[in-house]
């Protein structure tokens, strides 16, 4: 039994493997992001629900250790959220607006409040606050907490445990009424790569020349050797 061309498979299997993959992402793609109505009703106890599991369990000790003390001697309450994808429709800020309100529905719960969540997909985060903690935590420096002091450590290696805990550190020292200490510092790095070759890029190279050097004799040979025969038999 003779098996058919491989070109006729490919041109019979591509369109079939495309139409596979499309329906895979479209019944993975909705089951994987989070909800609104998937959260909890009410403001988890701990202080943090990390959905996305991208804090260790000590970070996450220490950080809901430091928002109780803020709590207990401000009457400050923040709580911390992370998801790992949110509906396409949806944005984070939306999310977090939304999640604040199902936690504190009534204005007077949400006046000492501040929620901070983030998409652990993308990365985008925000901040909802209460108005009494809006007095201390201003927009710009609510602006600032998500847009520089979050992502710096991420950009070094999606650290979110040194994220959160200094997001977690600028919170409770601005609801606490202390001076904003700012965003973090960041130290431009000289590049002292070394111009010389490593012993890999120095074999990768010699490699290269030999196929180069190789097609060239498989070409000039041949041509060579035709022309010599054409010669002689002329003579």
């Amino acid at each position: 039994m003779s098996l058919p061309p491989l070109s006729s498979l490919t041109r019979w299997l591509m369109p079939l493997l495309g139409v596979i993959l499309s329906s895979q992402l479209l019944l993975l793609g909705p089951a994987g992001a989070t909800s609104i109505y998937e959260m909890p009703e009410t403001a988890p106890e701990s202080r943090i629900l990390d959905q996305s599991e991208i804090l260790s369990r000590i970070s996450e000790t220490q950080i809901a250790s430091q928002l109780d003390d803020l709590a207990k001697n401000h009457n400050q309450e923040v709580y911390i959220t992370s998801v790992r994808r949110l509906d396409y429709e949806v944005t984070i800020e939306s999310f977090t607006q939304d999640l604040f309100k199902r936690w504190f529905p009534a204005a007077e719960d949400q006046a000492n409040k501040t929620l901070l969540a983030i998409d652990s997909l993308t990365d985008n985060t925000a901040i909802v606050s209460g108005p009494e903690a809006k007095a201390l935590l201003t927009d710009s420096i609510a602006a600032s907490i998500v847009g520089e002091t979050i992502p710096v450590p991420l950009k070094a290696g999606n650290r979110y445990n040194q994220a959160f805990a200094d997001a977690s550190d600028r919170l409770t020292q601005v609801l606490s009424g202390q001076p904003d200490p700012g965003p973090p510092v960041v130290k431009e790095t000289v590049n002292t790569e070394s111009t010389f070759a490593t012993p890999e890029e120095t074999k990768e190279s010699n490699a290269i020349t030999w196929v180069i050097v190789l097609v060239v004799l498989a070409t000039v040979i041949p041509m060579a050797t035709y022309y010599l025969y054409l010669y002689l038999g002329n003579r």
